[in-house]
């Protein structure tokens, strides 16, 4: 029934176009009527209103009656022929089809813009209650300061600052590997590769951007950690078999082609004329890319490393693989840790108890880790609002 419910409300909404359509051109020609508005804006004024009608209508009949009854495609052609037969008299030459038209687009832009922060707040709220009830249970001071994370043990712990130890540390071999590479490549093709060149390096580039994670996972687990473990025996140095410089180097290759697609095209939105008149004064081709383009362009790039950075953050698949599970307290590169969302992603799975501490410190994970990326968005807003004040 939905898929002929979509259909019902398609066609009315054609026929309601070329009904608007035919009215507005018939009567500037028999009439010889001006019209404020072009024939087509008329069709399109009442296209807005079938479909609108017929939408209202199908969730109607579906909140009431179900989406299994033949109920909701009549429906949504009673809305829609409704609607339209109400607006048609208005369209005359004096109508503003035109404008009338234009609101209706900006309310369905709004309602878009409305449906999105709606679905974070309502994100938000879910965790926000989990955590509540988990707080009640738990202190939330050892919760936040704690160095013990076992919540299976008996009795279970709940600290928190190991699994945010091993996420700052993997993160940040994840930048330290993606940052350069990313940075310096997008550099060379917006600077210096010709255009053939670039066509073809950067979809390259960006097919790394498609590996599923699961894959690099692998790769990191079969081939990066044993790698890493027998340079580290060669050199005498006490290597784990699953670790945080593993899922490090994998995921910052995983990052790679975010930071030097999104690099790539600030860089070449920088306009043309603040490199011309950086040559015009002499400076080398060089000199210009560091004192001229890169500080332009430093607000995108900021918001590009960002960006990897929160990707960074909510990888799973690459530290499960690569990392392990142990929610070790350690900054050693060469040792098992693990991360808050492999952590959320361990105590979820399965059938669960939504009433044990166990099952609701997840919650609480995620609600920690929301108030973190939220925090590195903050600044990183405000670097990019300051340098767009200097370059404006």
């Amino acid at each position: 029934m939905f898929v002929w419910t979509i259909v019902a409300s398609v066609v009315l909404t054609i026929a309601a176009f070329l009904a608007g359509q035919s009215r507005a051109a018939g009567m500037r020609m028999s009439g010889g009527v001006a019209l404020h508005s072009l024939p087509s804006y008329h069709g399109m004024f009442l296209a807005a209103g079938a479909i609108s009608g017929a939408i209202v209508a199908a969730i109607a009949a579906a909140l009431v009656i179900g989406t299994q009854s033949i109920v909701m495609p009549v429906a949504a052609v009673v809305g829609a022929a409704i609607v339209a037969g109400v607006l048609y008299p208005r369209i005359n030459g004096e109508f503003r089809a035109r404008n009338s038209f234009e609101r209706f687009i900006l309310f369905v832009l709004i309602a878009c813009s409305g449906v999105a922060v709606l679905t974070t707040i309502g994100i938000v709220f879910s965790v926000l209650f989990e955590t509540i009830i988990f707080f009640r249970e738990v202190s939330p001071l050892s919760f936040l300061f704690g160095t013990q994370w076992s919540p299976t043990s008996t009795p279970a712990s709940f600290g928190f600052i190991p699994l945010l130890v091993g996420t700052f540390l993997i993160t940040t071999i994840a930048i330290v590997v993606a940052g350069p590479l990313g940075l310096l490549s997008a550099i060379y093709m917006a600077e210096y590769a010709g255009p053939k060149l670039r066509s073809t390096l950067k979809p390259l580039l960006e097919i790394l951007a498609g590996v599923p994670t699961v894959v690099l996972g692998f790769f990191a687990a079969l081939t990066v950690a044993p790698l890493i473990r027998n340079a580290g025996e060669s050199m005498n140095l006490a290597v784990a078999s699953e670790s945080a410089l593993a899922a490090g180097l994998v995921m910052g290759m995983m990052i790679v082609p975010l930071i030097s697609s999104l690099s790539d095209d600030i860089i070449n939105a920088v306009p043309q004329s603040l490199r011309d008149g950086s040559y015009a004064m002499g400076a080398t081709k060089s000199e210009t890319i560091k004192r001229v383009v890169l500080p332009a362009a430093l607000p995108g790039i900021v918001s590009a490393f960002m960006l990897a950075i929160s990707r960074a953050v909510g990888e799973t698949m690459i530290v499960v693989m690569a990392a392990g599970l142990a929610a070790n307290l350690s900054v050693n590169p060469l040792a098992a840790v693990t991360t808050i969302t492999v952590q959320i992603a361990t105590l979820l799975v399965g059938d669960q108890e939504f009433d044990s501490a166990k099952t609701l410190s997840a919650f609480a994970l995620g609600f920690v880790l929301f108030i973190f990326t939220l925090a590195l968005n903050y600044i990183a807003l405000r670097i990019v609002q300051k340098y767009r004040e200097q370059y404006d």
